[in-house]
């Protein structure tokens, strides 16, 4: 048997796949699209059902390369349908992936529901969000393409497997476990890889990437145009940033507003503000004055997300009605504000919160 290490395929871009194909293993070119193809769109990891290869093209591919993606660890189906994945990689660390159903109505020619997947881009995070369970745990390691990828490859395949209906994964939401800016170069090759005309062929309308606010990367990742932008702002002065989101604050508040208001848009292409709304904390009349200065020098729009509690944190989730009441005093400052409805708190689908029940439960065994 050979010690050369297999090359992991997933994780190979299309231009450094065929690298791979035609230069280290002597392949024809045409055989680098069919390999494409088996992977992104069947989703084949197994290279002996790869048929339109010769059978010698599959044994060597065999033989210097894998195709794997992450394992289901736990699974966990909501009452109002969103199905929350703790996935084990190939070291043994667990990521969380969430399936989110669509409120829209379907159409009446839609064959299936829709989806909208919430990707980790890290095992755990470094940002430390003193509202966060992944922050908790603290960065163990940045995510390969393969491994960002491998999280809509596992859930394709669960839909196949468990729902008749087969519903349609439709938009994608870097929104998971980590900071994808920090992970940028696997995260701009897995974009590019998602809209691969031969492979998903997703389209980048129906892509957003979340950031807390990463001065490095930010302008990088604008002028790709691949993603829509979404910025975790939680918090509209510098003062409570920093009681928040600790580590994101290190970037000053007025110059990543600054960097929004500069941020390359296309037509009809608005920012999205991510605020986590907090009883008491950041959802106050002075608040709602702050976010008005703000949101008048940004083209943006401003989602509201309720807090999901999560467990050895001092917040609490605003009420329906306090809820409201905020939402209707920055629509009467002229705030496009939209409520974030809160979805799979019976399956603990924050952020990170399965991961951490997960480690809790492990340590708790070998203890």
């Amino acid at each position: 048997m050979s010690d050369t290490k297999l090359v992991e395929l997933c994780d190979l871009p299309y231009p450094e796949l065929e690298r791979f194909i035609v230069e280290k293993l002597g392949m024809k070119r045409f055989r680098v699209g069919q390999i494409w193809q088996w992977i992104w769109v069947r989703n084949v990891s197994d290279f002996a059902a790869m048929t339109d290869l010769p059978q010698a093209d599959r044994a060597l591919l065999s033989e210097r390369a894998s195709i794997r993606w992450p394992s289901i660890a736990d699974v966990r189906v909501s009452g109002d349908g969103t199905t929350k994945f703790l996935l084990e990689l190939a070291d043994g660390e667990h990521v969380e992936t969430v399936l989110i159903p669509s409120d829209a109505p379907r159409r009446p020619h839609d064959a299936a529901a829709r989806m909208t997947q919430c990707l980790s881009t890290q095992v755990g995070c470094a940002m430390a969000c003193s509202f966060c369970s992944t922050g908790r745990l603290g960065f163990r390691r940045n995510m390969t393409m393969g491994e960002i990828l491998g999280q809509v490859q596992v859930a394709r395949a669960y839909l196949h497997d468990t729902q008749p209906e087969r519903p349609i994964i439709r938009n994608l939401v870097y929104m998971g476990m980590g900071e994808p800016l920090l992970n940028l170069a696997n995260v701009m090759d897995s974009l590019r890889t998602l809209q691969h005309p031969r492979g998903l062929a997703f389209s980048p309308r129906r892509i957003t990437v979340s950031t807390c606010g990463i001065e490095k990367g930010m302008k990088e990742f604008g002028e790709s145009g691949l993603a829509f932008l979404a910025v975790s702002l939680h918090a509209p002065n510098q003062r409570l940033r920093g009681q928040l989101m600790p580590r994101a604050a290190h970037w000053p508040l007025e110059e990543l507003l600054a960097a929004l208001e500069s941020y390359p848009l296309k037509t009809r292409e608005r920012i999205t503000l991510e605020y986590l709304v907090i009883a008491g904390v950041n959802n106050q009349p002075e608040h709602v004055r702050e976010l008005a200065r703000i949101c008048a020098h940004l083209k943006a729009k401003l989602n509201l997300i309720p807090y999901n509690p999560t467990p050895d944190t001092p917040y609490r989730a605003p009420t329906p009605e306090e809820l409201l009441c905020f939402e209707k005093a920055l629509w009467a400052k002229g705030i496009t504000a939209i409520v974030r409805k809160s979805k799979g708190q019976d399956i603990e689908a924050a952020c990170g919160q399965l991961c951490a029940t997960h480690e809790a439960q492990a340590e708790q065994k070998g203890a």
